[in-house]
């Protein structure tokens, strides 16, 4: 037992002087080129290669995780996206971690009160939908837009005024969530009142959709909005996670 012990230090021992002879002989790059021009080759680096590279060393992570690195590679993320998560507002965050949370954020297929309400919605018809619905429906007949709904955080749920298919009635939604037994999610839905529920799914402009056989609501883009949307998760947990995904 002694021996194998004896053995097992004498080991971690050699590698960690091969390792300082590794980083003493000039064979690391950041070292015998310099942070700022390594910063400038890893700006050739797409956002998987760049995260990457925080995992080398030290001295790697310094560059890869700078903040002049990864605030052209957010903008980018985020251009053309219909949606931008309230927690890219959060200032003491680093923009790795701001592009890995926006990153785990966009996959997210769980929707929220505060994703619900921050949106406007565009309201539609399928063809399955009974004729005469249909054609109360402007953007059926292209007589105009979509119609238009909105989700309160009182629960309560309205249309425009003059909707002629509205007729004043009240509404009230509820979210919908059930998990099987290692904490995936099992059934997530959206309903209003007691009509038919509606299934939610995400677009890869980070939209969404809420849908069954009769109609559809489709969140109406807001990517200018101050204050940015949606809700402010726990953050550390998601940027690890977010991290490991890139």
């Amino acid at each position: 037992m002694a021996e194998a012990e004896e053995w097992e230090r004498r080991k971690r021992g050699r590698r960690r002087r091969r390792r300082g002879r590794r980083e003493s002989d000039g064979s690391d790059p950041v070292e015998v080129l310099g942070e700022e021009v390594m910063g400038l080759v890893m700006e050739l680096l797409d956002a998987r290669s760049a995260a990457r590279c925080t995992a080398v060393s030290r001295a790697w992570f310094g560059v890869a995780a700078d903040n002049r690195l990864w605030a052209p590679k957010c903008a980018e993320l985020m251009a053309g996206k219909a949606h931008i998560p309230r927690l890219t507002m959060i200032r003491t965050a680093s923009k790795l971690s701001t592009y890995s949370m926006a990153i785990m954020d966009g996959k997210r297929n769980r929707i929220t009160k505060e994703d619900l309400c921050d949106h406007a919605w565009e309201y539609r018809f399928t063809i399955a939908a009974p004729e005469y619905w249909r054609n109360l429906d402007p953007s059926w007949k292209r007589t105009g837009p979509p119609m238009r709904r909105y989700f309160h955080h009182d629960g309560y749920h309205s249309a425009d005024p003059h909707d002629a298919v509205w007729g004043g009635h009240e509404c009230e939604y509820t979210i919908i969530t059930s998990f099987v037994g290692d904490g995936r999610i099992r059934d997530h839905y959206v309903r209003i009142n007691r009509w038919p529920p509606m299934k939610v799914s995400r677009k890869e402009d980070w939209s969404w959709e809420l849908s069954n056989h009769l109609y559809r609501y489709n969140s109406i883009p807001d990517a200018e909005k101050e204050g940015c949307t949606g809700p402010l998760f726990p953050v550390w947990r998601l940027c690890f996670a977010a991290i490991n995904e890139l």
